[in-house]
């Protein structure tokens, strides 16, 4: 409970700078060894913070630059940055712009769109289905030749699918890149991520766990074929499914109540061993969690994040992953949708499918032996 208390701490106070005028847009934020010794908590602690503080678009990060405070919207406008004016222009649709994986998959789309003289759009959908409409209608108003775009719920039925028709309508090519929508099956780059769940699950199986967590994100499709990567490891490992051993959460869920639903399994002496996560931001969520209840990871519960980002080795605790392409994944979509409009589409595979590998490190390790 300790550690929650510092986490909601640090967080409150960087809002209340924010919110008073205190540290304006634009602006940079204190270093992250400055919030350590200014709030006596630990790393691990100021990274979590910051990092929900950038989710949720209070605080945005730069390469090699830091992180900066940014205007809060309380509206639906969506975020729209263009990144030059000349030649053709390539729209780029993505859930998130500034956080987590997308600032190396955006990068892998701008350092080959801008080598062949095309402007980008780029546009931030929050993962919420009003702002991607939002941003389809600036897109089609720009007139782009070109449309990368990363689904919005695509775990769900879309109701902006009619704007996708009109691209169609207008000859105007679009490319889906980590799901796509089953309704209209685009061309599209993304991962096996059914394969990669499985991995992920099998990789603790074979370690000796038996009573695993799985933690998955449901109204996109990555994490419901995450999952059933997972429940096909179970299955095809002959290993028996225990109650409610699958927690599921929304975009709108908050962090805070999967945690705390996660904390019931761990209140009596048959605990799980390991813990399988939608992703690394979530796992290392839930190694606060475990440290706030005195248990270690790995000796006590192993954990597999997934993504293999930047966070995977941002504490001291190094976090098994599975892997993302990123910034490849980037410089492929950026060459597809270049040949596209080139009218070269044919010399281009109409879709891309990674398959992702286990990246070992040191948050999984054998289960204990009980006598």
């Amino acid at each position: 409970m300790a550690q929650k208390t510092k986490y909601n701490m640090v967080k409150e106070k960087i809002t209340e700078w924010i919110t008073s005028g205190a540290v304006k847009p634009g602006e940079k934020i204190y270093s992250e060894n400055e919030l350590v010794k200014m709030f006596g908590v630990s790393r691990h602690t100021v990274r979590q913070a910051v990092g929900d503080l950038v989710h949720e678009g209070w605080l945005y990060r730069e390469q090699g630059a830091g992180t900066f405070c940014s205007l809060k919207k309380e509206s639906a406008e969506p975020q729209v940055q263009i990144s030059n004016t000349n030649g053709k222009n390539i729209g780029v649709i993505t859930t998130y712009i500034s956080d987590y994986i997308f600032p190396s998959i955006i990068k892998g789309i701008e350092s080959y769109l801008t080598t062949q003289g095309y402007s980008l759009t780029f546009a931030c959908t929050d993962n919420d289905v009003e702002k991607e409409k939002q941003c389809l209608q600036t897109m089609l108003s720009r007139n782009i030749d070109g449309l990368i775009v990363e689904p919005t719920k695509s775990g769900n039925f879309n109701p902006n699918i009619s704007y996708y028709l009109e691209l169609e309508q207008n000859n105007t090519p679009y490319l889906m890149i980590n799901q796509y929508y089953s309704q209209l099956m685009p061309p599209h780059i993304i991962m096996n991520d059914e394969y990669g769940g499985f991995i992920a699950t099998e990789h603790l199986i074979k370690l000796g766990h038996q009573k695993i967590i799985g933690i998955f994100k449901s109204d996109d499709l990555q994490g419901v074929n995450r999952m059933q990567g997972f429940i096909r490891a179970f299955r095809e490992h002959g290993i028996t499914f225990f109650p409610d051993m699958v927690v599921t959460y929304t975009t709108e869920d908050q962090q805070s109540k999967i945690v705390e639903q996660l904390k019931n399994f761990y209140t009596n002496e048959k605990m799980p061993t390991a813990i399988v996560c939608y992703n690394d931001q979530s796992a290392l969520s839930v190694i606060e969690m475990l440290r706030g209840l005195d248990l270690r990871v790995p000796e006590d519960v192993s954990i597999v994040g997934y993504d293999d980002s930047f966070l995977a080795e941002a504490t001291e605790v190094k976090l098994t992953s599975v892997s993302h392409p990123k910034m490849e994944m980037g410089i492929e979509a950026a060459k597809w949708i270049v040949s596209a409009v080139e009218g070269n589409s044919s010399s281009y595979p109409q879709s891309i499918i990674y398959e992702p590998e286990l990246i070992i490190r040191s948050s999984t390790a054998e289960v204990k032996k009980t006598t």
